[in-house]
């Protein structure tokens, strides 16, 4: 029910425009999102690095419908690659492709997002790609699939609530593309998706093993304590070195964990989102964990 309500909220662009314009919603939001300047997002990204973790930087936006508003995220995140590569940061990008004009044309998306994936290339630098609702699951893998037969960096988010994602797996994994994996934040009709918590679990966990047995360098995205535990005792029954997959998490969620997985020796990248369209990723996170509520309660008590 909670999740459900938050997701709506994330579509209504009248309560937008109300949470916006609320004095305290920018503070509420830093603890999800790096700032709103590129060089707030590089600071935190510096201080993960010290930490010992790697980083992926999302300029926030989606659903953009102007080719202007698309070509000023192209040169956002191109203008992002340039500092990562000027400050040697181990850090990536992680693009959603309807911000890159996806819903005007699959090929203007693609005009916008090659250059992007050709300067990652030569900074030796990833670009990964977020999973949108399942509208775009086809659009999005096909884009990823013809960046693939060009360069060998890319990357690409796969939702383990969807039935189709073991198939979906297996493509990538006959591509060398890299899969990181996560459980789906979007609301999706039973037809398509697994629709108790325990089934998107236990698929994600088939999906982890299968991606940890492919012998290529994968992601598993979770802040679940109970996944993340059963993706360790699978690697070390494996023999695999920490260094054979990394753990991805969000920026302000399970730093608790973050940290713990860093002690232990495992890879970590922590996903870094930045930019002023923050709303709808707001919403999404509050969306997922009654935990996140709570906290913003509390800071609004405070």
């Amino acid at each position: 029910m909670l999740r459900s309500f938050f997701l709506y909220l994330s579509r209504n662009p009248q309560v937008q425009d109300w949470v916006v314009r609320l004095p305290l919603s920018r503070r509420w939001v830093r603890r999800f999102v790096a700032g709103e300047r590129l060089e707030e997002a590089l600071r935190v990204v510096q201080a993960l690095q010290r930490s010992g973790a790697k980083a992926a930087l999302d300029f926030l936006g989606e659903h953009v419908h102007s080719v202007e508003v698309a070509r000023q995220a192209q040169q956002a995140y191109q203008a992002a690659l340039d500092e990562i590569y000027r400050r040697g940061l181990d850090c990536n990008v992680s693009i959603k492709l309807t911000q890159m004009g996806l819903d005007l044309s699959p090929e203007l998306c693609l005009e916008l997002v090659r250059p992007i994936v050709a300067q990652a290339h030569a900074y030796a630098t990833d670009v990964e790609f977020d999973m949108e609702s399942s509208a775009y699951t086809d659009a999005t893998l096909a884009i990823v699939h013809r960046l693939r037969d060009e360069f060998d960096r890319v990357g690409v988010a796969i939702q383990a609530y969807l039935y189709r994602s073991e198939q979906d797996v297996w493509g990538l994994i006959r591509r060398g593309i890299k899969v990181r994996l996560v459980k789906g934040a979007y609301r999706e009709p039973s037809g398509i998706a697994f629709p108790t918590k325990r089934q998107v679990d236990e698929n994600f966990i088939h999906l982890m093993e299968i991606l940890l047995d492919s012998g290529q360098y994968h992601a598993i995205a979770t802040h679940d304590a109970r996944l993340i535990a059963r993706t360790i005792d699978y690697a070390r029954r494996k023999g695999l070195s920490p260094r054979a997959f990394e753990f991805q998490m969000l920026y302000g969620i399970r730093q608790d964990l973050q940290a713990r997985l860093i002690r232990e020796g495992w890879t970590l990248r922590v996903y870094v989102p930045y930019g002023t369209h923050w709303y709808p990723y707001f919403m999404r996170r509050l969306a997922e964990r009654p935990a996140n509520v709570w906290f913003l309660l509390r800071h609004l008590v405070r």
